[in-house]
């Protein structure tokens, strides 16, 4: 993709979705840290199953240490890997009252020293609660960026300080979204949708679908 290219592909993009959100719910920006840490290999529709029922009862860091490991394993075993999230979780929580008045850090050096919480989740908590203008690359933004030519890479660092020069300034805020949204729905893994994509002439690889059955 050339910049004119992805020039328009992030127009058509805002275009359809002018103001993107996350599909993770939340209410502060400690259950936001709380959701995305819990969605590691997890859906958010299944993640924000699980919230629902543990922010009705503990939705700040106190609350969630004073229901201890097995309170807090009751209401998240629907989610894979629950225990050792169970675990970062309360560890996280000793640390956010400790060290930061029980408030989640804006840092990114801050956030990535939290447990559970990599350069992935620090980047969502980042753009999503702070509008910075971060790419949180999960396998969806690694799909998309590399299939459709918009910054290829092998790592998922690769391809973060890849969209991080490529997408023009005025779509950085949102492009993290745009780009999830796109891969979880029209950009999918096993056959993406490129007859119904709306960006399909911007891509590498829409338009070598075309010039093959020209």
């Amino acid at each position: 993709m050339n910049a004119s290219q992805i020039e328009r592909f992030f127009a058509t993009l805002q275009a359809a979705n002018p103001s993107p959100q996350t599909e993770l719910s939340y209410a502060s920006v400690f259950e936001l840290l709380t959701a995305v840490l819990l969605s590691a290999q997890a859906t958010d529709v299944g993640v924000n199953k699980a919230t629902r029922r543990l922010f009705a009862v503990a939705n700040t860091p106190a609350q969630i240490l004073a229901l201890g490991v097995e309170g807090l394993e009751s209401h998240i075993k629907t989610i894979g890997l629950y225990r050792s999230k169970a675990k970062h979780l309360l560890q996280t929580c000793q640390i956010l009252i400790e060290q930061h008045g029980g408030e989640v850090p804006r840092s990114r050096e801050a956030l990535e020293a939290l447990p559970g919480v990599g350069r992935k989740t620090a980047n969502v908590v980042l753009n999503v609660a702070f509008g910075e203008p971060t790419m949180a690359v999960d396998t969806h933004i690694f799909r998309v960026s590399n299939r459709t030519g918009l910054a290829p890479g092998k790592t998922p660092l690769a391809v973060e300080l890849g969209l991080l020069k490529r997408v023009p300034p005025a779509y950085l805020v949102d492009a993290h979204h745009w780009l999830i949204l796109h891969g979880r729905y029209v950009c999918q893994a096993r056959k993406p949708l490129c007859q119904v994509c709306a960006v399909v002439n911007e891509c590498d690889f829409g338009r070598h679908l075309k010039s093959a059955a020209a």
